[in-house]
């Protein structure tokens, strides 16, 4: 029992350096959209899988048995939906603040929650449809400065799809854990994104040593928040782990005032609690999911 509460506090541990570690990738993005930079939500993504492609052949060149692909369907799956969500994400923060696309964006660990249901086994009790309502709210609060009537535009409505591929990703994470490991996953992430991302990469590419040093910052911070996620899921049910995932919004807003100056305003941050308060109540209201490695369809 001891060594299964160690590793649990380590997995939360996880959860905190990725919640960050996902604020920092997606302010560094938002910074880069920016003219004069101008990169493109598409080369962006590829920028994202490329350095983590070979961040991931370095480590098992110095670690051969680190590469140990076994359920190569979950696998492309993954790749597949995580390219999704990187290209609707990065979509996003090129066209609202970098805190409100983390807020609609951060709706993902309710979505999976109630996605766990048929991939898992969970059953949402009607508590987790309440917080789903007080999470939404939240979003709305801040969005809509005060009011929550707010219009969903091209920036909101693909957060809003990235949101919705990340709970897919997330499902499919936890249903791989008990067969590969997290740098496998991760690695498979880039391999089957990349294609995905490729045909929105083609505009001109920026120049600038600068802003390239910035974009290889911004994808090393991407890798250490995926590969920190997915080793967390290898302890945690879905439900427990976007518990602690609430930190990434929180992070993400105030990385946004301090680095883009960003506004703070009292129903943004009213929003942010919200929200964070609706779906972490959502989380720990669901039921633990199966062990890893438990079949999904």
């Amino acid at each position: 029992m001891r060594g299964d509460a160690r590793r649990r506090a380590l997995a939360r541990l996880e959860l905190v350096g990725s919640g960050v570690s996902f604020g920092l990738m997606a302010v560094l993005a938002r910074w880069l959209a920016r003219p004069p930079r101008g990169f493109t939500a598409g080369q962006l993504s590829v920028v994202r899988f490329v350095v983590g492609a070979v961040v991931s052949l370095l480590a098992f060149r110095l670690r051969p048995g680190l590469y140990r692909p076994r359920n190569f369907r979950l696998l492309v799956s993954r790749g597949i939906s995580g390219g999704l969500v990187v290209v609707l994400y990065f979509w996003a923060l090129a066209r609202i603040p970098a805190g409100e696309a983390g807020m609609i964006y951060n709706l993902f660990p309710v979505i999976a929650t109630g996605m766990a249901f048929a991939m898992l086994g969970e059953r949402p009790a009607l508590r987790l449809w309440l917080a789903v309502g007080l999470a939404t709210a939240g979003v709305l609060l801040a969005l809509g400065n005060g009011s929550l009537r707010v219009g969903l535009g091209l920036g909101e409505g693909s957060a809003l799809a990235a949101a919705f591929f990340a709970a897919v990703s997330a499902n499919v994470i936890r249903s791989m854990r008990g067969t590969d490991n997290a740098p496998t996953i991760f690695f498979f992430f880039c391999l089957a994104g990349l294609p995905v991302v490729l045909p929105f990469a083609l505009d001109p590419w920026p120049a600038g040593t600068w802003a390239w040093a910035v974009a290889v910052a911004m994808a090393l911070a991407a890798f250490a928040a995926q590969v920190l996620m997915t080793e967390a899921y290898g302890t945690l049910s879905v439900g427990e782990a976007a518990a602690w995932l609430q930190l990434t919004p929180v992070a993400q807003y105030l990385l946004a005032a301090l680095v883009l100056g960003e506004a703070v305003k009292p129903a943004g941050v009213a929003g942010v609690l919200l929200s964070v308060a609706g779906v972490a109540w959502a989380t720990v209201q669901a039921p633990r999911a199966p062990a890893p490695g438990t079949p999904s369809p």
